[in-house]
C-alpha cells in the first residue's frame, strides 16, 4: 500500500477528500497552515513535501519569497498546474527521500498533514533528506494528528470511504490513532514519543507543540 495516495488518492480524488471535510477538520487544516505561516519569513525559500494538487501552495507563497512543491503523483501535479498559482510557486515530480536539490537549498522544509506517516517511508530517511536540503539555521516542520482529534478524524475517513475514495473502514481494527481499511490501507500517526525517539536516533534537537488540539508539530532547527 506504499503508493495508495499516488495510485488511488491523487488529483481530483484527493481534492474531493478535502471538499467533504467536516467543519472541525476544516478548522484543523486551517490551524495547521496558520501555524506554518507563522514560522516563515518574507525572504524564505520554502519546500513543500507532498504538495498534492497544490492545496496550500498559495497560502505559503503569500508569506515567503518562493515555494517549491513536490509530489510523486504526476496526476496531482497536472491538476495543480491548472490552478491560478502564485508566480513564485514552482512544481516538480519528485520522491521526498530522493530530492533533486543541492544541500542547504531551502530556509524552511514543510511536511504537514501527517506526511511523515502517509508517505510510508522510513522516517529517518525522510528527516535526513529534509535536513540535508535545509540551510543552517533553517527549519524543518513536520506534523501529525493529535490524539485529541481522533473522533473527528475517524468521521472524516468514514466520509471518504462512503464517497468511494477509500476502502471500507474496518471498525474492529481501527483505534489508537490507526485507521484501517478492509482493502489493506492503514493511516497511522506519529506521537510525541515517536518524534522524540526519531530525534534521538538521528541526533537532532526538536521542539514539539500541539496546535488547536488537532495537530502535533515537530520543529527542528538545522545546525
Amino acid at each position: 500500500m506504499a503508493d495508495y495516495y499516488s495510485d488511488r488518492l491523487s488529483a481530483d480524488r484527493l481534492r474531493r477528500v478535502y471538499e467533504i471535510a467536516t467543519p472541525r477538520i476544516v478548522r484543523y487544516l486551517d490551524a495547521e497552515i496558520g501555524y506554518v505561516k507563522e514560522k516563515i519569513r518574507p525572504t524564505d525559500k520554502v519546500l513543500d513535501l507532498g504538495c498534492g494538487y497544490g492545496r496550500v501552495l498559495n497560502d505559503l507563497a503569500d508569506c515567503c519569497n518562493s515555494v517549491v512543491g513536490i509530489d510523486k503523483a504526476q496526476s496531482s501535479l497536472l491538476l495543480a498546474r491548472e490552478m491560478p498559482l502564485n508566480p513564485t510557486v514552482h512544481l516538480a515530480q519528485m520522491d521526498a527521500v530522493a530530492l533533486g536539490f543541492r544541500d542547504r537549498s531551502f530556509d524552511v522544509v514543510v511536511c504537514i498533514q501527517n506526511g511523515i506517516s502517509a508517505f510510508k517511508i522510513e522516517p529517518e530517511r525522510l528527516l535526513a533528506e529534509c535536513m540535508r536540503v535545509t540551510k543552517r539555521g533553517g527549519r524543518v516542520l513536520l506534523s501529525s494528528y493529535s490524539d485529541k482529534i481522533w473522533d473527528d478524524r475517524l468521521e472524516w475517513f468514514k466520509l471518504q470511504s462512503a464517497a468511494g475514495l477509500l476502502g471500507d473502514i474496518d471498525q474492529d481494527a481501527a483505534g489508537n490513532g490507526v485507521i484501517v481499511c478492509k482493502d489493506g490501507f492503514q493511516a497511522t500517526t506519529f506521537t510525541r514519543q515517536d518524534f522524540r525517539s526519531l530525534s534521538a536516533r538521528i541526533c537532532a534537537n526538536l521542539r514539539i507543540e500541539e496546535v488547536d488540539n488537532s495537530s502535533l508539530f515537530c520543529e527542528i532547527v538545522v545546525g
